[in-house]
């Protein structure tokens, strides 16, 4: 269940507590004593297995698989296989022969299943996607600290898998060109990476994600004709700069006279609470997901070509540390 795992249960009580229809049945974790204690924590169950869970509480609908990523495939068949619906965390699964196998479960059993890409949820985000004309440079970066958490994968599918479906949603074009470097600095997992796409429509974006930083930067910012956007995940906030506007009339300090400040109203809600809401009401309404598994298998397909691009770039310039952090 992990860290994450926790804030799902979290969110889920204080839906249930605000009178959401859902209701919190329990929490599973093969340590028993960490299950127990979030289960008292939040009012519920502690199961150490989806199996005993299954068969105590047969009525379960829905699910957040919120477990290392090599596990997904195995706890999400076992829910899907009882007729539960799921929310699988990101990265969707850890090859694409694992994603396609959840694809093709979810369509058979008739599931509902969402993959937690949870920046598609973050106010900010959902607040920008009405202002997209024609992107054609992205700058992203996405810093973090070290910490002892999601090892099992690299920075690529640990971070930057976020804004790579972020700006996958935005373009709207198939990527053309992967150009990436990375290095293991305090894991045997690539910990820093930077990464040059060109999409088919010509656009470009430039990513740069860190887990070793000093400190915590998640921001994207996106140029079209005459206007720049910048995007801060992390303080929910949305800015557009354009061209020709009068910067004195938008009562916001602009750069230039001849460009206009504006900042975009963003009702400010905790992403995870939107996350889960909209799962809830995919759930309820029997609709497809804001993101489905497919656009999951997108990112992680993404991802991954990336990861190869950064052992064949380490193999070129001969960073044998790099070649051997990845079986």
């Amino acid at each position: 269940m992990g860290v994450f795992g926790r804030n799902h249960a979290r969110v889920y009580k204080e839906l249930e507590q605000q009178g959401e229809p859902v209701h919190l049945l329990g929490v599973v974790d093969p340590d028993v004593n960490r299950a127990d204690t979030v289960a008292r924590e939040f009012g519920c169950k502690a199961f150490g297995s989806v199996q005993q869970l299954l068969t105590t509480h047969s009525e379960v609908q829905a699910a957040s698989v919120a477990v290392p990523t090599v596990h997904h495939l195995a706890v999400a068949r076992d829910l899907m296989n009882a007729r539960v619906d799921v929310l699988i965390e990101k990265p969707l699964a850890t090859s694409l022969a694992e994603a396609d196998e959840l694809v093709e479960l979810a369509a058979a059993r008739r599931r509902i299943a969402q993959t937690g890409h949870l920046e598609r949820f973050n106010p900010a985000v959902r607040a920008t996607l009405p202002l997209l004309t024609q992107p054609m440079f992205f700058e992203v970066h996405r810093l973090s600290v070290f910490t002892p958490r999601s090892l099992d994968v690299d920075v690529v599918l640990d971070l930057m898998i976020h804004d790579l479906d972020i700006v996958l949603t935005f373009a709207k074009s198939p990527v053309k060109e992967v150009r990436a470097v990375g290095l293991p600095i305090l894991s045997g997992k690539v910990d820093i990476a930077n990464v040059r796409l060109e999409l088919a429509s010509g656009c470009i974006a430039n990513f740069t994600a860190s887990r070793v930083s000093t400190e915590r930067v998640r921001k994207l910012r996106f140029f079209q004709p005459r206007q720049y956007i910048s995007l801060d995940y992390a303080r929910q906030e949305t800015l557009v700069f354009t061209v020709g506007q009068d910067g004195a009339a938008t009562g916001m300090p602009s750069p230039n006279p001849q460009i206009g400040v504006t900042k975009v109203p963003v009702a400010s809600e905790e992403p995870l609470r939107a996350e889960l809401k909209s799962f809830l009401h995919a759930v309820r309404e029997r609709s497809t997901p804001v993101v489905s598994l497919e656009d999951g298998r997108r990112a992680l397909a993404l991802a991954l070509e990336i990861v190869a691009a950064i052992r064949d770039h380490s193999k070129r310039v001969n960073l044998s540390g790099i070649a051997k952090a990845r079986p």
